[in-house]
């Protein structure tokens, strides 16, 4: 039968249903309010917020609003009309109730007594200290509560036997990986600094040679942002569906991590951001052009939750730590360089190439990734074995259906690593993105020839920033074992093992050795043998491109093929040598470079072959992410095998400056200099300028500049009142008709006044 969200989440907290002792609070509870006597009567009630907050770490969400963390006490007081709290012949019961349909059975409405007489309610409320008129109390929600938007209720049974009832409030229950009950516990105070308070960070982009850090402002305590998060949780479709069960299961980080992990893409309801890899972005925002995460939650909740345009890996990874961290789940963003999308489970990723050398679009859709982006959200998992809690992947971007929602996760980090597929959620799909083989193809004559088969090539730098430090955290060892360590294959060929043992059936190529002997030539070039080969007839020969600059967008790109004959025989090279933009995602656009070279060698010499690509040549045909993949498809006149050698290359901006001028004091004016250029040789227009910052700027600031004159250098003075102090940074981004993604940051410490 259909499986409820119950069945799916077993490890969610079930409350019992309350035993007979209890029936007087729940006949006190139920009794409507306006009794009239001499009884006991509330004038007010004081959440006591602003003190609250700081001692359960949410007073940068607000100082007005009551917002605490389950499993940690808080105190309200409350004060009388007409005389103090009598114990032994007053009793306050307190009643909590969150969700639309509050149920005491199912735990999302708890009924307990200030008496403490060791009720059935897991809530408890303490007396602190009672005054004339006032009474103080500490209570606490138990620390796997449901989280979410709480109304706060009291019951006061005075010995006439009068009964009044009062709202006292509302008030926000996040999780807290401060508290050793919760499940999302984290037990370092750095770690738990960096990945619940740090509102801003670095997303890794780029290449594998060049891996840039990109500044991002996640703003998860800014305006608004908690109240956003807690609606993107009602508009899911488990909400849709079932609101009652859902509110039950929130107390769950597995549940909510899934939930906000589909909602974070728009594929299956009115999700956050539309993802878009079309580079056609005129309806929306260029996905490189967003430096934070505020702007486009509000912009979604300014839409009436109708998903924001445009998304890609990076965005959404970023969009979901921000809400994340807001809920309290302990969030970082990682990045993998190389990263598989296996879209049949085989743990393959097939490449296809003509015989220029030149990438094909895959058919079947598999591709590696230039770099993708992902989550990793830390939590204890009951619903595994021990050992398997700790970091989970989660993965927002829409690739692949789990349970026919577009999310991914939460797979333990360590079951990938172990090759524990069989584990959920989702784990054979995240071990594919770190550690599936490459399997390349010749495609020709309509027909397809198997060459070689990479092992290492999938899965390398997995990197996120480092605990707080602006420097980047390489943290591979997490994923995977050494590659080319007998440890990794033997894990791959487990992983392997479980999937075709599981639900993974059917004809696929994951043999998990080659049907003939490969080789790889010295300097990183494949050699991509016909079969069968004999020894003899194996080409001797490396080929190996090296760039003499660094590659600058709007210069021409300067580099050399390095041949060199290892054999004592003469070698005739043909290399066919071709160059193409890529999408971020794998990609390939067709190539606007090409170029064949004749190359002789004697015996154990090398050659380097000049190359060149003007400006000129690639400007019209680069993808937003500026990545160009060039290739030499080398083939000796004798012999029928053939030597595959690629870069990819990432073109470089100049970057942003920005200078603070002069202290920055909390409600205080600060001018910030922001300093840009126009790295191109040609005049560039519709040039704007987006400035943010947490705590610095109320609001995303955006400055029309026009038009740049070529290579110009510009710059303006932005002025803006801090508002909050500490650590904060300040991200730039430059758009323009002919880039989109000049981007700078600043830290800046901002302190109070004398």
């Amino acid at each position: 039968g259909k499986q409820t969200l119950q069945d799916q989440f077993p490890e969610a907290p079930v409350h019992s249903a309350i035993p007979w002792g209890a029936d007087r609070e729940l006949e006190a509870a139920n009794l409507p309010p306006g009794c009239l006597d001499s009884g006991l009567e509330v004038a007010l009630a004081d959440l006591q917020s602003s003190w609250n907050n700081v001692h359960h770490h949410t007073e940068e969400i607000s100082s007005d609003r009551l917002l605490v963390r389950r499993g940690q006490a808080f105190n309200i007081t409350l004060y009388f009309k007409n005389r103090g709290f009598q114990p032994g012949l007053d009793n306050i019961i307190f009643v909590t109730e969150t969700g639309p349909l509050p149920d005491l059975a199912r735990g999302t409405r708890a009924v307990f007594s200030l008496a403490g007489r060791g009720g059935p309610s897991p809530w408890i409320a303490l007396l602190k200290t009672n005054g004339p008129i006032s009474l103080e109390v500490s209570l606490c929600a138990p620390p796997m509560a449901a989280v979410g938007r709480y109304l706060l209720k009291i019951h006061i049974d005075s010995f006439q036997g009068s009964v009044t009832a009062y709202q006292i409030g509302e008030f926000i229950l996040l999780f807290n990986p401060w508290c050793p009950g919760d499940a999302v516990y984290m037990d370092s105070e750095p770690q738990r600094q960096e990945y619940v308070m740090n509102d801003y960070g670095f997303i890794y982009q780029g290449n594998k040679n060049w891996i840039c850090p990109c500044p991002w402002n996640y703003g998860q305590f800014e305006e608004n942002i908690i109240d956003i998060c807690l609606k993107l949780l009602d508009k899911s479709l488990n909400f849709q569906i079932d609101p009652a069960t859902d509110c039950v299961l929130r107390g769950s980080p597995v549940y909510i991590s899934r939930v906000v992990c589909a909602m974070i893409n728009s594929n299956d309801d009115n999700g956050v951001l539309n993802g878009n890899w079309s580079e056609n972005y005129l309806d929306g925002t260029n996905p490189a052009e967003w430096t934070g995460s505020v702007a486009i939650l509000k912009q979604w909740q300014a839409l009436g939750c109708q998903p924001v345009r445009y998304g890609q890996c990076w965005v959404f990874a970023a969009v979901m730590c921000t809400v994340m961290r807001c809920l309290g789940i302990p969030t970082r963003v990682i990045t993998n360089f190389d990263s598989g999308h296996d879209t049949d489970g085989n743990l393959i990723i097939d490449e296809y190439y003509d015989s220029t050398g030149r990438i094909l679009e895959n058919k079947k859709k598999d591709t590696v990734w230039n770099f993708h982006v992902w989550n990793e959200c830390w939590m204890a998992r009951k619903d595994l074995p021990p050992g398997y809690g700790g970091w989970q992947v989660l993965d927002a971007t829409p690739q692949e259906t789990s349970n026919g929602l577009y999310c991914c996760g939460p797979a333990s980090v360590r079951a990938i690593k172990e090759g524990e597929v069989d584990l959920n959620y989702d784990t054979p799909f995240a071990f594919s993105m770190v550690n599936a083989d490459c399997m390349s193809w010749l495609v020709y004559g309509g027909k397809e020839q198997r060459l070689h088969r990479d092992t290492n090539s999938v899965g390398n730098f997995i990197s996120t920033k480092s605990i707080q430090s602006d420097e980047r955290d390489d943290i591979t060892e997490n994923y995977k074992y050494g590659e080319g360590s007998t440890q990794e294959r033997q894990v791959f060929l487990k992983a392997l093992q479980r999937l075709k043992a599981g639900r993974f059936q059917g004809p696929h190529r994951a043999d998990p050795q080659p049907s003939w002997p490969m080789t790889l030539s010295q300097g990183g070039s494949r050699s991509l043998g016909t079969p069968p080969l004999r020894p003899s007839d194996v080409v001797q020969v490396s080929l190996k491109f090296k760039l003499l600059d660094p590659p600058i967008m709007g210069q021409d790109i300067n580099f050399v093929l390095l041949a060199h004959n290892m054999s004592s025989q003469f070698k005739d090279l043909r290399v066919n040598l071709s160059a193409q933009s890529l999408l971020h995602d794998g990609s390939p656009l067709p190539p606007f470079w090409q170029d064949t070279a004749f190359i002789t060698l004697s015996a154990e010499e090398a050659k380097t072959h000049p190359c060149k690509i003007a400006y000129s040549q690639y400007s019209q045909y680069l993808s937003t992410d500026k990545l160009i993949r060039i290739s030499a498809l080398g083939e000796e006149m004798s012999c029928p095998e053939k030597i595959l050698v690629d870069k990819i290359i990432t073109l470089a901006y100049p970057g942003i400056v920005i200078n603070v001028l002069g202290a920055a004091i909390v409600d205080q004016p600060l001018s910030i200099q922001v300093i840009f250029a126009n790295p191109l040789l040609e005049q560039v227009a519709n040039c704007v300028l987006t400035v943010e910052g947490s705590g610095l700027f109320k609001k995303q600031q955006r400055v029309l500049i026009g038009i740049l004159r070529p290579q110009h250098r510009a710059s303006i003075t932005l002025e803006t009142v801090p508002f909050k102090s500490g650590q904060r940074q300040i991200q730039a981004n430059l758009r323009s008709n002919k880039f989109r993604d000049i981007k700078g940051y600043r830290n800046v410490y901002v302190g109070f006044g004398l």
